[in-house]
């Protein structure tokens, strides 16, 4: 049972595309803000400032294990909009800070409360879609969040120029509030109360051994981890590669916007074709594409060309495997969610808590192999998608209910 009223599709794509948006605001609208956070607050140990980032994501990586079971018990609306309340406390904390101890507290608090959109809105999603018609939703989705990646750190390079760098963080709260704001008002709950589950251990334990016995979860989650992980390797290394290898770190957000604009494009392909030909069709697809580009782009590594050649070549690549991303992640978590409606804000949970922790395991090794130039990126992301086709050949061809 859902509610008989609903908001209009666009409406509705654009309130959660704005809910997953306050991840990325979090965290790539500091990036501006490093060295001056770091000359305020930790000059005998610059190399520290880099905390605010990480504490923000330990923060949100805790809290993705608990938002979803308690949108499962208590609704969807009440934990994000009491998970917006802890953001903006967090935010407020580290604004007001004097020390970096204190500025890093208030960012985890901050995470944890950025994990409710991170998580609950995806059970929004699944209780009012499924199947194809979830996936074509959270493709349109992912088009609309794509593009703050792209804008968030010239946001945070503005808002710093104007009130300095505690000025990013009452940006966060203004955010935060309007987005709670515009679901408070005009998003009914999308959980029944006969439906919910209580929050007691058997129970969360109980829902958790269901999640990772299913055999199309599991596959699912294995799946996400590496088109993941090929995500956050190329993010990792993709600044040292425009600056070491083709003398571009200046205007290196430039080509980094170029890239997400292009790339925003793979959600409204994904959103034309999935409820044609299927998620694991378009997931499997997209993999063996990325296989070919980055093989291909391994061998251009090799070749003795020009910068200007080479550095296209790599434009591209990048281009392709966010692609990549835009046609897999919002599919594999549509195949997850599909069995597990009944339990779908800790199906969320589980999903993105093990895959997000999981990627990070490959992407950090893989990201420190570079060595000047692209090439053990390259035939690492290769591998990754292979690794992530295989597994997809495994999980098999039988596919979702069109609608």
């Amino acid at each position: 049972m859902t509610p008989e009223k609903r908001l209009s599709t666009p409406e509705f794509i654009a309130l959660i595309a704005m809910l997953f948006a306050t991840i990325a605001f979090s965290i790539d609208a500091m990036l501006p803000a490093m060295p001056e956070i770091a000359e305020a607050m930790t000059p005998e140990a610059p190399n520290r400032a880099a905390l605010i980032i990480t504490s923000f994501v330990f923060g949100m990586g805790v809290g993705t294990l608990f938002t979803g079971p308690l949108s499962d018990a208590y609704g969807r609306r009440p934990i994000i909009l009491w998970g917006a309340a802890l953001y903006c406390a967090g935010a407020a904390m580290a604004w007001a800070a004097q020390s970096l101890e204190l500025a890093l507290l208030g960012r985890v608090i901050q995470g944890l409360g950025g994990a409710g959109p991170r998580v609950v809105a995806v059970a929004i999603v699944r209780d009012l879609y499924s199947g194809r018609q979830m996936a074509r939703i959270m493709s349109f989705v992912f088009m609309v969040f794509s593009l703050i990646p792209a804008l968030a750190p010239t946001l945070g390079a503005g808002i710093m120029a104007i009130t300095g760098w505690r000025g990013i963080f009452a940006a966060f709260i203004l955010f935060a509030v309007f987005s709670a704001a515009w679901l408070w008002l005009r998003q009914p709950e999308t959980l029944p109360s006969e439906a919910r589950r209580p929050f007691r251990p058997a129970v969360l334990w109980n829902g958790v051994t269901e999640v990772l016995s299913n055999r199309v979860v599991r596959l699912t989650i294995a799946a996400q981890t590496l088109a993941m992980a090929c995500l956050f390797s190329v993010l990792s290394s993709t600044q040292q590669a425009f600056d070491q290898t083709f003398g571009q770190g200046d205007v290196f957000h430039l080509w980094f916007a170029l890239i997400a604009l292009f790339a925003a494009g793979s959600s409204a392909v994904n959103a034309r074709v999935v409820v044609r030909i299927g998620m694991r069709k378009v997931v499997r697809t997209a993999l063996l594409m990325q296989i070919a580009m980055a093989s291909a782009f391994f061998m251009v590594t090799q070749l003795d060309l020009s910068n200007g050649p080479y550095l296209a070549a790599y434009v591209v690549w990048t281009t392709s495997v966010f692609f990549m991303v835009g046609l897999t992640l919002g599919n594999l978590n549509a195949i997850a969610l599909e069995p597990m409606g009944h339990i779908a804000g800790l199906t969320a949970s589980v999903v993105g808590a093990v895959s997000t922790v999981g990627s990070v395991v490959f992407a950090i090794p893989l990201g420190m192999q570079f060595d000047g130039t692209p090439a053990p990126i390259a035939a690492g992301i290769a591998l990754l998608a292979l690794t992530a086709y295989a597994i997809m050949r495994v999980l098999g061809s039988r596919d979702e209910a069109p609608a």
